[in-house]
């Protein structure tokens, strides 16, 4: 887990209070995830490190996705206590969003209150223009469509970003991911370490780790030559391709490829066939024993030094170290 994540806007108070939002349609297990870990963190450290309130936009009670209903606590109005407010979002969120939670979520961002998004809930802060500046992220079959709506976002395919007092994941297990760094943050790491082992996670992913999604829901179908050069690189990662061979294949010049990656996956081809290599490299660490000079040539890299180095860029760790995080 990466040891450079700061959440500098969250005061060292004894019990940080952090506020769920539960939109209509919202998508149950992302919350309970959510809470399931602030609950094991209290139960590992004896403390009440977290403690959690639960609201609705008019203090009514709304359905999960699932059709379920839980207890809350008040409307989002009356929530003048918590230091923290997340977003919980699920299908159908712009049917959801109307003047009223703009203005809500404007005056929580008006008196300094970090804010988050978990699964689409996203969304909810961007509407209400309060991801401008911030990376962000959202379930990947909404990206494209938040690209369109708001092409100035930093908007990433990672499963969760923490940046400064925004707090966004992309919904199902991320939300794991996102508290539990949190968690480190403020707590520390062997404290997640001990709540991974309750929940029996092998590990706990990064900000580097990004979801799997088909390419055209993280860019939008307009774009098939580019769908099909990343197809090209996904199917020739132990023999790569030249540049100028992917480019020919799907039928344009070097310079088109350069400038539809540059455009849509806000990087240069090179780099993008370079991390794509070394996450199918990751994978083969943390689940496989294959020695890593194997690993290391069947993802196109011809001598260790030269893929230990890449991989050390990218993830802040040598190859051998992934292996040592899991014994």
């Amino acid at each position: 887990m990466s040891d450079d994540i700061a959440v500098d806007s969250i005061e060292p108070v004894v019990t940080l209070h952090i506020g769920f939002l539960l939109m209509p349609e919202y998508t149950l297990s992302t919350f309970s995830n959510a809470v399931g870990m602030l609950r094991m963190a209290n139960r590992l450290s004896g403390r009440e490190l977290y403690r959690w309130s639960v609201f609705t936009m008019t203090g009514e009670p709304v359905l999960s996705s699932a059709g379920l209903e839980i207890q809350h606590n008040d409307s989002l109005e009356n929530a003048t206590e918590i230091k923290v407010l997340l977003v919980c979002g699920g299908y159908n969120i712009k049917r959801y969003c109307d003047k009223l939670l703009i203005s809500r979520l404007r005056g929580f961002a008006k008196n300094n209150i970090p804010l988050g998004g978990i699964c689409t809930g996203s969304y909810a802060l961007a509407i209400a223009g309060l991801l401008e500046g911030y990376r962000c992220t959202i379930h990947w079959e909404n990206l494209a469509s938040m690209r369109e709506e708001f092409p100035k976002l930093q908007l990433s395919s990672s499963l969760f970003t923490i940046d400064r007092d925004r707090y966004t994941c992309a919904g199902g297990i991320s939300s794991i991911d996102l508290m539990l760094n949190l968690i480190a943050s403020i707590h520390g790491h062997q404290l997640v370490q001990q709540i991974s082992e309750q929940f029996t996670c092998d590990r706990v992913r990064t900000e580097k780790d990004a979801q799997r999604a088909p390419l055209r829901y993280l860019i939008g179908a307009s774009q098939p030559r580019l769908v099909d050069a990343v197809t090209l690189m996904e199917s020739n990662i132990e023999e790569p391709l030249t540049l100028d061979e992917v480019a020919n294949y799907v039928g344009i010049s070097r310079r088109q490829l350069e400038r539809l990656f540059n455009r849509y996956l806000h990087c240069a081809p090179s780099r993008y066939y370079l991390e794509l290599r070394l996450s199918r490299a990751r994978l083969m660490l943390l689940q496989t024993a294959i020695p890593v000079i194997d690993i290391a040539i069947s993802c196109g890299f011809s001598t260790a030094p030269h893929f230990s180095r890449c991989y050390s860029e990218l993830y802040g760790k040598p190859p051998s170290n992934e292996r040592y995080a899991l014994e």
